[in-house]
């Protein structure tokens, strides 16, 4: 499922990162790898506040629905 679909506060694993290759290596840069946990910190308007290997990051809903957990 994307990570858009997963809850607040809910602990995640990262299972893969669908688009261009440019979108997946932009991600992985921010530490979104396969095998990696994420944290979803709030949520408004779809746009999503996680924390990866302890660092928070915003992500748009069109960025995170390319997150798959």
């Amino acid at each position: 499922m994307p990570l858009t679909m997963a809850r607040t506060g809910e602990k995640t694993t990262v299972r893969g990162i669908h688009g261009k290759e440019e979108t997946r290596r932009f991600l992985e840069s921010l530490g979104f790898v396969e095998g990696g946990k994420v944290t979803i910190v709030s949520e408004m308007g779809g746009n999503l506040i996680v924390n990866v290997k302890d660092t928070r990051i915003a992500l748009s809903k069109t960025m995170a629905s390319k997150i798959m957990v």
